[in-house]
């Protein structure tokens, strides 16, 4: 066994991950429930979404190039402000939210897949929770270049999407708004609907432990989390818009179908849709196997006690113990937890490792360290506030 991973990715297999990641299932309910909160100012969410996100993407990728490692916030954390401890609870969140994101997206497929196929769900969750394990143990650039096909059928999928809104005719209320403008904005619409959309754009902090198996990290990280973080933003604002245009607003707010709504203005089965989110959801577990794998393995380098999840396989390349085990804890999960209000719990774990690994980058200024992808001074600084403003108000809606 060896410590090391193999070194074969490059820009657009990372790029894909990223883009895969971002745009999952989620999109499916997540267009509506933005709708809902935020009428026809739903696209402006996600725009604003994807600016507040900007700030710590830029030190994501100012940190995944300067240490190109697995388990890259705990490396960073590590480095950036010199707490051991820290950087293990940063790592085993990580590990926690990708399991149980993982099985929110298993178990959500798999609801997907019954519309398509009568199959009995805990068999189905076993098998393809299984499949992807192996596949994921099998080889990185096999599971990646797996992932990036299933992404190009789900941005397929949503530019088909977008189509139909576009030539549809317009809602009553998208005419009225043409001619006389839009209704006024709800502040607090916007920034309901801008937390929901925040969530979308969460992947990129998942990209960054791909980073020691990049060939050049310090050219492809970068890129890779920037172009993702803008395609994704203009397929949620552009599909938003279609939506908008097509389907009344109280309808899609209403509704855990909405972009099935927008597809039936064409007169045509909408089913295909299921089959692109089963697509989708596939790729969302691969993601999150291959995440909390990678984690697992930098967390093998920092402590004694976890050194066994530190090896590599000589001919895969791949951590097949943390990968077996991130796996394996995916499809329990699935099976027998609570997935959605534990996700709910995890986020807001992660939106405090946002802020966390802001600071690190701070901690690394200071040190006077040269980075080889250089950021402003301030730019952890916004994306501190960015990150803490979406948690208060995240928790502000969840309190009674």
């Amino acid at each position: 066994m060896s410590e090391t991973l193999k070194k074969s990715l490059g820009t657009p297999l990372l790029t894909l991950y990223g883009i895969g990641i971002m745009v999952g299932a989620g999109i499916y309910v997540l267009v509506g429930h933005a709708a809902g909160a935020a009428g026809i100012w739903a696209p402006v969410a996600f725009l604003v979404a994807g600016l507040i996100a900007v700030p710590s993407a830029l030190s994501y990728a100012a940190l995944s190039a300067a240490i190109p490692e697995a388990a890259g916030d705990s490396a960073y954390v590590e480095k950036g402000l010199r707490q051991h401890w820290l950087a293990m609870l940063v790592g085993w969140i990580n590990i926690a939210a990708g399991v149980v994101g993982g099985a929110a997206v298993l178990r959500g497929g798999v609801g997907y897949l019954q519309a398509l196929l009568a199959v009995p769900p805990a068999a189905a969750i076993i098998g393809l929770g299984v499949a992807l394990t192996l596949l994921a143990v099998f080889g990185v650039v096999e599971s990646l270049t797996f992932a990036a096909l299933l992404t190009l059928v789900e941005v397929a999928g949503l530019l088909m999407v977008g189509w139909a809104g576009a030539v549809a005719v317009p809602t009553e209320g998208w005419s009225e708004a043409l001619a006389s403008g839009p209704p006024p904005l709800a502040l607090a619409g916007l920034v309901a609907a801008t937390v929901f959309a925040f969530f979308a754009f969460l992947g990129f902090d998942d990209l960054v432990n791909m980073a020691e198996e990049a060939r050049d990290p310090v050219r492809s990280m970068p890129r890779a989390i920037l172009v993702a973080l803008l395609v994704t933003a203009l397929l949620y604002a552009l599909v938003t818009l279609a939506a908008l245009r097509a389907v009344p607003v109280e309808a899609l707010g209403a509704s855990e179908r909405p972009l099935a709504l927008v597809w039936e203005t064409t007169g045509r089965s909408s089913l295909f849709l299921s089959a692109i989110a089963v697509a989708a959801a596939l790729n969302g577990v691969l993601a999150q196997i291959v995440m909390a794998a990678r984690v697992l393995f930098g967390l093998g380098r920092r402590a004694p006690s976890l050194t066994i999840f530190h090896r590599a396989h000589p001919r895969f390349g791949t951590p097949v113990l943390a990968t077996l085990l991130a796996g394996a804890a995916t499809i329990a999960a699935a099976l027998a937890l609570p997935v959605s209000t534990l996700a709910e719990y995890t986020t807001l774990a992660l939106l405090a490792v946002f802020i966390i690994v802001n600071a690190a980058l701070i901690g690394l200024h200071r040190q006077r360290r040269a980075l080889p992808f250089a950021v402003p001074a301030y730019m952890p600084w916004l994306g501190i506030a960015g990150a803490g403003a979406l948690l208060v108000a995240h928790i502000a809606e969840t309190l009674p």
